[in-house]
C-alpha cells in the first residue's frame, strides 16, 4: 500500500478477546425486513435514509432522507423526516424541512445544501443531533472545486422541527478547505464528547485524508476541540466516508476507498494505526470497493454491514446490493465468511448508502433506500433497476437480538 509521508505511525496493538466474541458463541439474531415506503415519481428518488432513536417506551424513531434528481450526479434537495412512535408499526411523513434543512443561495449563483445526514441520540444533552456535510452547486451541478463543511442540526421532538443547519468552525481553513462528516458513524463518549470521523483535503490537493475529531456539544452548538492523526492513501481519490465504533475498550474505524474497503484501530479513539484492507478470514479480499461500510456493535460481538462483488450482482452499480452483515474477528480484522447473512436483498438498485441505529437493547435497525440510478452509459435509465423489481423502496432491516445488547444506549 502506497501511503503519504504524513502518516502518523501508531503501533496496531490488538486486544486478546475471549471466545464469546467469535463465531459460534456470538449473539444470535433474527432479521425482519420492513418496507417504510415505496414508489417514486421517476424524476427523483429517496436516498440516504438514516434514523435516530429518542428514548421512551416505546422509543420514537426519527428518520431523515432527501430526494435525489435522477438526471444528475449527487443533486440533492431538502431533508425530509419520517417518524414512528409505535416501534415501526406505522410511519408518518415524509415531512419536508425546506426552511431549516434545505438549500441556501450564496454569491455568484452558488447554491449550498446539507446532505449525507445522520441523526443520533446524544445521551449527555438529551438531544437528537444530526450531523452531515454541505454540498455546493453551480447551475445545479456539483462544483468540482468547492468548499465543504461539517453541518449539524438539533431536533425538537414535541414541535417536530429541526434547527437551521449550522457548520463547525475548523482550526485550519486551508487544510480543511473541503472537509465534512458526510455518511459517517460517530461515537459519543460517556462524558458527552463526540468522536467524529471526517474526510478532508486542501483546495489544491487531489487525495482525501481521514481524521477523527473530538467535539463538544452543549445541546445547541457543536464545537471542535482537537483532532487525531491524519490517515492517507495517495491513490485514486484517497480515503473517505469513515465510520467509528468501540468494542471492548478498543476503537475501530472503517474506511471507503475506490479499490477496497479498509479498517484501522486505536487505543485512544483519536490516533489510528495504518489501515489494512478488509478481507475474509481466509485472507481473500472481501470484495467491497468504492462504497461505505458501517458497524453493528453488540456487547458480545462486532459486525460489519457492507456490499461486495461476487453475489450474482454484476448488473448492480458498483455491486452495491445486496446489503450484507458479517461478524468481525477483532483480532485479525477480517470478516468471518461463515457468518455472512443478507440484510436487504438486491432488486436491481444499489443499496450502498445506509445507516445503522441502536433502537433498543433488543433491536438494531439498518435503514436504506433503493437508489434508482444505474450503471453507465445511461445512469439515468431507472427502468434497468425496475426490471429486477426495485421501486425506490425505503427499508428498515430490523436486527432482533436473542441476547439483549445492554450497552446500546452508550454507543
Amino acid at each position: 500500500m502506497k501511503t503519504a509521508a504524513s502518516w502518523f505511525s501508531i503501533p496496531c496493538a490488538l486486544s486478546i478477546l475471549c471466545s464469546a466474541s467469535l463465531a459460534g458463541d456470538a449473539p444470535n439474531f433474527d432479521i425482519q425486513l420492513d418496507t417504510i415506503s415505496s414508489g417514486f415519481d421517476k424524476k427523483t428518488c429517496w436516498v440516504h435514509p438514516r434514523a435516530g432513536a429518542i428514548p421512551g417506551t416505546p422509543p420514537s424513531v426519527v428518520l431523515t432522507m432527501q430526494k435525489l434528481q435522477l438526471t444528475g450526479s449527487d443533486v440533492f434537495f431538502a431533508l425530509n423526516e419520517m417518524r414512528t412512535d409505535d416501534f415501526g408499526k406505522t410511519w408518518s411523513g415524509p415531512l419536508e424541512h425546506a426552511t431549516t434543512l434545505g438549500r441556501r443561495e450564496e454569491p455568484d449563483g452558488i447554491v449550498v445544501g446539507a446532505c449525507d445526514f445522520w441523526p443520533k441520540w446524544h445521551v449527555k444533552s438529551g438531544k437528537l443531533l444530526g450531523i452531515g456535510h454541505t454540498v455546493r452547486y453551480k447551475d445545479n451541478r456539483v462544483m468540482s472545486v468547492r468548499r465543504r463543511e461539517t453541518c449539524y442540526s438539533v431536533y425538537d421532538p414535541q414541535k417536530r422541527t429541526w434547527t437551521a443547519w449550522d457548520t463547525i468552525t475548523m482550526p485550519d481553513t486551508k487544510k480543511f478547505y473541503n472537509a465534512g462528516a458526510g455518511c459517517v458513524q460517530r461515537l459519543d463518549l460517556p462524558n458527552g464528547d463526540i468522536l467524529l470521523p471526517i474526510y478532508f483535503k486542501a483546495e489544491t490537493e487531489k487525495f482525501s485524508k481521514v481524521t477523527v475529531l473530538r467535539c463538544r456539544f452543549d445541546g445547541s452548538k457543536l464545537t471542535f476541540v482537537e483532532q487525531g492523526n491524519d490517515l492517507a492513501l495517495d491513490t485514486d481519490r484517497g480515503l473517505g466516508e469513515p465510520s467509528l465504533t468501540r468494542f471492548r475498550g478498543r476503537f475501530y474505524l472503517t474506511l471507503r476507498q475506490d479499490k477496497a474497503g479498509y479498517v484501522s484501530t486505536s487505543d485512544d479513539g483519536l490516533h489510528y494505526c495504518e489501515p489494512k484492507k478488509w478481507t475474509w478470514d481466509n485472507g481473500d479480499d472481501l470484495g467491497n470497493y468504492n462504497t461505505q461500510q458501517h458497524w453493528v456493535t453488540h456487547d458480545d460481538a462486532l459486525f460489519l454491514v457492507y456490499t461486495r462483488r461476487g453475489a450474482n450482482n454484476d448488473h448492480v452499480f458498483r455491486h452495491r446490493a445486496p446489503l450484507f452483515i458479517g461478524q468481525v474477528d477483532p483480532e485479525k480484522l477480517c470478516v468471518i465468511r461463515a457468518t455472512e447473512r443478507v440484510l436487504v436483498p438486491q432488486r436491481g438498485a444499489r443499496l450502498g448508502n445506509f445507516g445503522v441505529t441502536e433502537v433498543s437493547a433488543n433491536e438494531t435497525w439498518v435503514t436504506v433506500a433503493e437508489w434508482m440510478q444505474t450503471t453507465p452509459p445511461n445512469p439515468y435509465d431507472f427502468t434497468k433497476c425496475m426490471k429486477h423489481g426495485s421501486d425506490n423502496a425505503v427499508y428498515a432491516a430490523r436486527i432482533k437480538w436473542k441476547t439483549p445488547n445492554k450497552s446500546w444506549d452508550r454507543h
